[in-house]
C-alpha cells in the first residue's frame, strides 16, 4: 500500500532560493566562481571569544540536556540585555531559548494558534513564517504593502484587514526582504490596535542590532502582552549554532513550557554556553565594527544598483537586504536569477521567494559579500544587463 503523505503538507511551499543555491554549488564544484549575494548569512566568522565559550564546555565532556526554557544564566543575559538596550524590565522566566528563531516561532504559533484561525502578514516577507502558521492548521492572510507604508503593516492597514477569524498580526522590523523599519510610534500604534481588536502581536526582532540610520524599537518597549522573537544568528553570527528565543506574555509561560519539553527537550547545550558569550564587552565591540561594515556595504550597493538602472523604492534601515525592482530589465525575476547565476556566477534570490505581490518585477541581493566581491558581482551584473 503506498504510503500518504499529511494533507497539510500541500500548502508547504519551497524555497526557491535552496533550488539556486544548490545550482550555485554544483557550478562550484565544476569549477565555477560564484558570488553568493542570495543567502541571509553573515559572512564574517563566528567571533573567536564565542568558539572559545562553546569549545570551553565542549572540552568538560559534560554535554547534557539544559532545562527545557533554556540555561538560567542565558536567560538572564537575555533579560539583561533588553534592559541595556530599550529600557525594558523583563522577567527572565518569559524568556525562552529555542533552536534557532524557527524554533521560537514554532513555540509562538503552537500555543497560542488554534486551527483555522487567520496570522495577518505583509506581502513581501520572510516565506517560512507562512509554513510554521500552516503547520499548525492556521491560516495566513497576506497584505500586500509597497513603498506607501514602507513595506510594513501599519494600525490603518490592520485595522482595514481584520477579519472575523483573525488570531494577530507578525510584523518584522527590520524585515526580510525589504529592510525597512516600523518607527517606535507606528510600532505602538500598531500594537495597541491589535490588542484592541483582541488579538496576538507576534513581533520577529531577529535583525536588531543590524540597523544604520535609527535605532530599531522593541515591541517589550510598549507591551508585555507581545510575542518576541529573535535569535544570534544574525548580528551576533552564530548561524550554525542554532540559537534563538522567544519572550512570551506571562500568561503563556507554563504552556511554553510545556511545549518547549516535548519539541525540542532543549536547545544544543554547547550553544548555549557559547551564546553566553555574545554578550561580553569585547564581543560586541566586535560586533559594532562588523555592523559598521555593513553600512558601508549597504550605502555602496544601493548607490550602486541605482546607476546600474534598478529602482529601489526604500532604502534598507536595517539587516542585510536590497530589495530591488528589476522591471527596466526582465518581468521574470526567477529566470533573471536563474540566468545570472549560470552566465555570470552571480546568485541572488528572486523576488517569489517572499510571496506573491510584484514578485515577478524583485530580485534580493544581500550584501552579506565582501566590498571587494561584491564590486567584482557588479561588474558582471552589469555586464549581464548589457547584453
Amino acid at each position: 500500500m503506498k504510503q500518504q503523505v499529511a494533507d497539510r503538507m500541500q500548502g508547504i511551499s519551497a524555497f526557491y532560493v535552496m533550488e539556486l543555491l544548490q545550482h550555485a554549488k554544483q557550478l562550484e564544484r565544476e569549477g565555477r566562481d560564484i558570488i553568493h549575494m542570495e543567502i541571509g548569512e553573515p559572512d564574517f566568522p563566528t567571533p573567536q571569544g564565542v568558539i572559545a565559550a562553546g569549545r570551553a564546555l565542549l572540552k568538560t565532556g559534560d554535554v547534557k540536556y539544559t532545562a527545557a526554557a533554556g540555561l538560567p544564566e542565558l536567560r538572564g543575559s537575555i533579560a539583561e540585555h533588553y534592559r541595556r538596550q530599550y529600557g525594558v524590565q523583563l522577567d527572565p522566566g518569559r524568556v525562552f531559548v529555542t533552536p534557532g528563531a524557527s524554533g521560537a516561532f514554532l513555540l509562538a504559533f503552537g500555543i497560542s494558534l488554534n486551527p483555522g484561525e487567520q496570522v495577518m502578514m505583509a506581502d513581501p516577507c520572510y516565506p517560512c513564517n507562512d509554513n510554521f502558521v500552516r503547520l499548525f492548521n492556521g491560516q495566513t492572510h497576506f497584505v500586500d504593502v509597497d513603498a506607501g507604508s514602507e513595506y510594513q503593516l501599519t494600525a490603518d492597514l490592520i485595522a482595514k484587514n481584520w477579519r472575523p477569524n483573525s488570531k494577530g498580526v507578525l510584523v518584522a522590523s527590520p524585515s526580510n526582504p525589504t529592510g525597512t523599519l516600523l518607527s517606535g510610534e507606528d510600532l505602538k500604534r500598531a500594537i495597541d490596535q491589535v490588542h484592541e481588536l483582541g488579538g496576538c502581536f507576534y513581533s520577529d526582532e531577529i535583525y536588531h542590532g543590524l540597523v544604520y540610520d535609527q535605532p530599531a524599537m522593541s515591541a517589550l518597549a510598549y507591551s508585555d502582552d507581545a510575542f518576541v522573537i529573535n535569535s544570534f544568528s544574525k548580528f551576533f553570527g552564530m548561524t550554525g549554532w542554532r540559537v534563538g528565543w522567544l519572550v512570551v506574555p506571562e500568561d503563556f509561560v507554563e504552556a511554553a513550557e510545556k511545549l518547549a519539553q516535548n519539541i525540542f527537550i532543549s536547545t544544543p547545550t554547547h550553544s548555549q554556553y557559547a551564546a553566553l558569550a555574545s554578550f561580553t564587552e569585547e564581543n560586541l565591540a566586535e560586533l559594532e565594527r562588523r555592523r559598521l561594515e555593513f553600512k558601508a556595504r549597504r550605502d555602496f550597493l544601493y548607490d550602486s544598483l541605482l546607476k546600474l538602472g534598478f529602482k529601489i523604492a526604500c532604502k534598507p534601515e536595517g539587516a542585510f537586504y536590497i530589495y530591488a525592482d528589476c522591471s527596466a530589465f526582465t518581468d521574470n525575476s526567477f529566470g533573471f536569477a536563474r540566468d545570472l547565476l549560470e552566465q555570470e556566477g552571480v546568485a541572488v534570490t528572486p523576488g517569489r521567494d517572499f510571496g506573491q505581490y510584484l514578485a515577478d518585477k524583485h530580485i534580493r541581493f544581500a550584501y552579506t559579500a565582501s566590498m571587494d566581491r561584491m564590486a567584482a558581482a557588479l561588474t558582471r551584473l552589469e555586464r549581464f544587463i548589457c547584453r
